[in-house]
């Protein structure tokens, strides 16, 4: 198995880039905004709607108000398909008012890795510009 392991420094307080990652059903306006078009919750999954109408599945399997961890599994839509995935966001203290956002995924088959990887530094800086924004407001 393919694992991911992608750090990012965040200029917000853990306390605030928890809280835009908690939030599990605002993704489209808060932690994605312009790259996520809705969010929906049914029970314990969450749809994402993409600006092409393409829609991601995911299982959130916890939240973890006390140590900051968002545990989710995407089980259908995902580009490319995977036969496995599994995935954590972390949010530690960096210094005073900053925070470190972890961002792990463990995927299969291997041959997806590069691809998956360039899309997770990419959504990293993504979620970074929003959740900063909205600290700057």
């Amino acid at each position: 198995m393919a694992s991911i392991r992608h750090e990012i420094l965040i200029d917000a307080s853990p306390e605030h880039t928890w809280d835009v990652l908690r939030d599990v059903g605002a993704v489209h306006e808060r932690l994605l905004p312009g790259r996520v078009a809705d969010t929906r919750i049914e029970g314990d999954q969450r749809l994402l709607t993409f600006p092409d109408g393409h829609v991601v599945r995911e299982l959130i399997v916890a939240v973890d108000d006390d140590a900051r961890r968002l545990a989710y599994s995407v089980v259908e839509g995902a580009r490319p398909p995977l036969e496995h995935h599994h995935a954590s966001f972390e949010v530690h203290p960096a210094g005073d008012l900053a925070s470190r956002l972890i961002w792990t995924t463990d995927i299969l088959p291997h041959s997806v890795a590069p691809e998956t990887r360039m899309r997770i530094e990419r959504g990293a800086v993504e979620m970074k510009q929003a959740i900063e924004a909205a600290v700057r407001g």
